[in-house]
């Protein structure tokens, strides 16, 4: 049988060696145009005409939205593909006074977390002290959960801004409306220790002017938890509900004052996560009422 020959002249060469030099870039587009999946789920029980928070909803809007973000359907399973029962994990919450991360939420975490098999000294929740904190200075996991505000310095406090006690020098993060705010996931105590974000909407505050801002008008019933991965879009989401609530209460555009930069920056600027309200799956699950997104 003769020998069969290929002949690749030089223009054929080149145009083989530019296509394997872009395969990379491709996959990346590929990969890039794949959604990042945020799980927002509501229930008009979880919180009584005092505002109060009904733990036994809680911890099932929990379980749900969790098992749909890792698209499990046991419970129990859902958390274990998060966490491991040699974890030791640090909850990130958030203690301001006037909106507060529900005490309930944080033991409805705590009792997940301990079923998964993680020791119950192996769990700490902190917000003001997680630098001198004993458990996250040795975590292995961390857990992000904060209320979602309007903030004087930042536009809105979410997740991305609730990470600022891992520094001892909040101010250097203020500059530009809190633009920098993505350069502390990358600090060594953080760097790709946080496998779980929670924004809590259960009574978002949508306005407020001036430093510390509270006004009762300004926060509504909105019964909800946002869960996910990726802080960025969980941001993300919230400002768009907070903008949508706004435009329906005053009738108007109502830009933040100031602009909530910080998330698009975390994206475009820092590579964190996706900012893109079009490149967000969002699975809707519970009371849809008034969903405003």
């Amino acid at each position: 049988m003769p020998e069969i020959k290929t002949v690749v002249n030089r223009r054929d060469f080149i145009k083989s060696v530019c296509l394997m030099s872009l395969l990379p870039g491709v996959l990346h587009a590929e990969l890039s145009a794949k959604k990042t999946k945020v799980v927002l789920i509501r229930d008009k029980d979880v919180i009584d005409e005092k505002l109060r928070p009904n733990a036994a909803v809680i911890l099932a809007m929990l379980d749900k939205a969790v098992a749909a973000l890792v698209d499990e359907k046991e419970v129990k399973k859902a958390w274990k593909l998060l966490f491991k029962p040699d974890d030791i994990v640090g909850i990130k919450s958030n203690e301001w006074n006037l909106l507060r991360t529900p005490k309930e939420l944080e033991e409805a975490i705590k009792v997940r977390l301990q079923e998964t098999g993680v020791k119950e000294d192996n769990i700490a929740i902190d917000d003001r002290g997680v630098l001198r904190n004993p458990v996250f200075k040795k975590s292995t996991a961390l857990i992000n959960v904060r209320p979602l505000r309007t903030h004087y310095w930042s536009g809105i406090g979410g997740c991305l801004k609730n990470y600022i006690m891992f520094t001892e020098t909040p101010s250097d993060y203020h500059s530009e409306y809190c633009s920098p705010l993505a350069k502390i996931w990358d600090f060594p105590q953080v760097k790709g220790k946080t496998k779980l974000n929670i924004l809590v909407l259960l009574t978002p505050l949508f306005h407020g002017m001036g430093p510390h801002h509270y006004n009762a008008k300004y926060v509504w019933n909105y019964k909800g938890l946002l869960v996910g991965t990726d802080p960025v879009s969980l941001d993300a989401v919230g400002v768009h509900i907070l903008k949508a609530k706004r435009y329906k209460f005053f009738g108007k555009e109502m830009p933040f004052n100031p602009p909530p930069i910080h998330v698009e920056a975390a994206d475009k600027k820092y590579k964190l996560g996706v900012s893109d309200i079009n490149k967000i799956d969002i699975v809707r699950l519970g009371w849809q009422e008034e969903i405003l997104i």
